[in-house]
């Protein structure tokens, strides 16, 4: 699957709207929010169809999974919408991870807890919110609808001009580590690695300089978030979350393919859901192919010496917010 879906559930009472774009998306929030009473409508419709009263509006179909056959039953689904309703604890499992790696679905997830085997993208992140109530009719002055969207939650983009940074905290190990430490280096900021999105948090509670910048791949760094969002509002850190670092330098307007201003702007309609379980891994993927014979050639953890150059860490800095590198 690919593609954006727009999803419309209402009946007399209520109406969801949400947006799903990538193969998961979280919604978040406390009981009583409307997470359940959506995927309740959901199946309600799935099993009677409009006599249930619901109507439900998407271009792909919607599907429940539930229960102690999930695995069972999502063998036989393919390009589907599938809703999980928290308190299906297999959620949280690698067997989950290992079953949707593949598919033809895109997943809509309600959960109060960290999923940390599922790469899932900060932008992924939503709460149900009441937008709108109106009368239902002027006969039934005491009936209302209500309407309600999925918001999301993070943003991904320092909002503020930053001071330059005294640290760099990096997610990565490899080439954007690499990367970065260049880039830091001409700020006189220390470049450090966190090792993975898991090591992320722990390195800024050991970090005690004023201005501290974090970098990481915004595609696959949902399940962290909430913490170090909660850190960084408290400490005043500052968060960069690209969706991944080849992102970012496709992003730098060095290399040049016919195929990518289009990629760029809409990538839900390129990322296959069977080929890429988050796009980080698309967009290193493009990386490769785009840059493979060129000078600047680029390998998952080969980064060109090119890419290095004074020129190259200029024009990738330029597609940066204003972080302070």
């Amino acid at each position: 699957m690919r593609g954006r879906h727009d999803i419309v559930v209402r009946n007399n009472r209520v109406q969801f709207t949400l947006s799903v774009r990538r193969n998961i998306t979280i919604l978040r929030g406390d009981s009583a929010t409307g997470k359940t009473t959506l995927i309740e409508m959901i199946s309600d419709f799935e099993a009677q169809g409009t006599a249930s009263g619901v109507e439900l509006r998407c271009d792909v179909p919607c599907t429940v999974l539930s229960g102690a056959r999930w695995k069972r039953d999502l063998e036989g689904i393919s390009g589907y919408v599938v809703f999980i309703d928290e308190g299906n604890e297999w959620v949280s499992s690698r067997d989950f991870r290992d079953a949707i790696e593949g598919s033809d679905n895109y997943y809509v997830i309600a959960t109060r807890e960290r999923l940390d085997c599922l790469p899932y993208s900060v932008e992924e992140v939503y709460r149900l919110k009441n937008t709108t109530s109106v009368r239902s009719s002027q006969r039934y002055r005491d009936a209302k609808r209500y309407f309600t969207s999925a918001k999301r939650i993070y943003s991904t983009i320092p909002t503020n001009d930053a001071p330059i940074p005294e640290e760099v905290i990096v997610e990565d190990s490899g080439s954007g580590f690499r990367f970065f430490s260049a880039l830091s280096k001409r700020s006189g900021a220390r470049c450090v690695s966190a090792g993975g999105r898991g090591n992320v948090y722990r390195k800024i509670m050991e970090s005690h300089v004023e201005h501290l910048l974090v970098i990481a791949d915004g595609a696959a760094f949902g399940s962290e978030m909430e913490r170090v969002h909660h850190v960084c509002r408290e400490r005043s850190v500052q968060l960069y979350l690209p969706e991944s670092f080849e992102w970012l330098l496709l992003s730098s307007g060095l290399v040049r393919d016919d195929e990518l201003p289009a990629i760029m702007r809409s990538p839900e309609d390129f990322v296959d859901s069977r080929e890429y379980l988050s796009w980080e891994r698309f967009f290193a993927a493009t990386l490769v192919r785009m840059t493979a014979g060129t000078y600047l050639r680029y390998a998952k953890g080969s980064l060109s010496d090119s890419w290095l150059e004074e020129r190259s860490l200029s024009a990738v800095s330029s597609a940066m917010p204003r972080t302070g590198l």
